[in-house]
């Protein structure tokens, strides 16, 4: 006996009204707490290390990862200190040609 096209549609509209919802909440809090720089940091250096002892391992040898996490956390916190103190830089050539921008037009 063949089954019945539409008695099949009709069970499986039926199951996915039994489903659960999915629960979607867009109200900007969130339960999970929020990481901090460091656990940022050593996550994605952890993630790069797996996909580069995925890739390189056969070739390189099984410690390819463990240095490529040592050395994506270094890079990082090298790029935060040079960022931080670019932003310091940034801020003072703003300042200045912002003063001397208002101080040409108070002249005139």
């Amino acid at each position: 006996m063949a089954p019945n096209p539409q008695e099949e549609f009709s069970k499986a509209i039926d199951r996915i009204h039994n489903e659960a919802k999915p629960v979607i909440d867009f109200s900007g809090t969130s339960s999970r707490r929020e990481a901090t720089l460091d656990e940022a940091r050593q996550e994605l250096a952890q993630s790069i290390s797996r996909i580069t002892h995925s890739l390189f391992s056969k070739k390189y040898g099984p410690l390819v990862g463990t240095v490529t996490e040592s050395t994506v956390v270094a890079v990082l916190k090298d790029v935060e200190n040079n960022v931080y103190r670019a932003k310091g830089d940034v801020t003072l050539v703003v300042q200045e040609l912002l003063d001397r921008a208002m101080g040409s037009r108070k002249t005139t």
